[in-house]
């Protein structure tokens, strides 16, 4: 799906996933000036976000308070039911086990990060998301993955 701006037709078409990525760094860029690792997730369900969330560990005090559990919840709210078929989580960096396996649970359709996470990401435990569901990494890698990085620097 692309997106089209009508208003200048000189702008290009923006990638509906890197629309929506966008959105999911905003959020990041909240968790990270409330000193949360910076995470940000929406899901989108026919194209409108039905759910977002960011990294909550430190005010919630819960290790499971990660941007994706937080979508994950507030999609179901939304949609009256657990299941999230027919849905995309766009995340900034790559699910964790935990997030990866809650996803499973959903039966979230497509799950798209931004910048892959070497030391614990999902993908280094080899296939933890549904079966159904489709996976895609790297839209707009440099950004989520310079965000962290910052992150991480001011905090050394």
């Amino acid at each position: 799906m692309r997106i089209f701006h009508f208003d200048d037709s000189t702008q290009p078409a923006i990638p509906a996933d890197e629309l929506y990525m966008r959105e999911a760094l905003k959020l990041a860029e909240s968790a990270f000036r409330e000193d949360e690792v910076p995470i940000g997730a929406i899901i989108v369900s026919q194209g409108k976000i039905i759910g977002k969330g960011y990294n909550l560990t430190e005010r919630l005090n819960d290790v499971t308070a990660h941007a994706e559990m937080q979508a994950f919840t507030a999609a179901s709210y939304f949609l009256g039911g657990k299941y999230l078929k027919d849905c995309t989580l766009y995340v900034t960096v790559e699910p964790c086990v935990m997030c990866a396996g809650a996803s499973y649970w959903t039966q979230i359709s497509k799950v798209v990060y931004g910048a892959k996470d070497e030391k614990r990401g999902a993908s280094k435990h080899g296939n933890l998301y549904h079966p159904k569901t489709e996976v895609q990494g790297g839209v707009l890698e440099n950004e989520c993955s310079e965000l962290v990085r910052s992150f991480f620097r001011n905090k050394r």
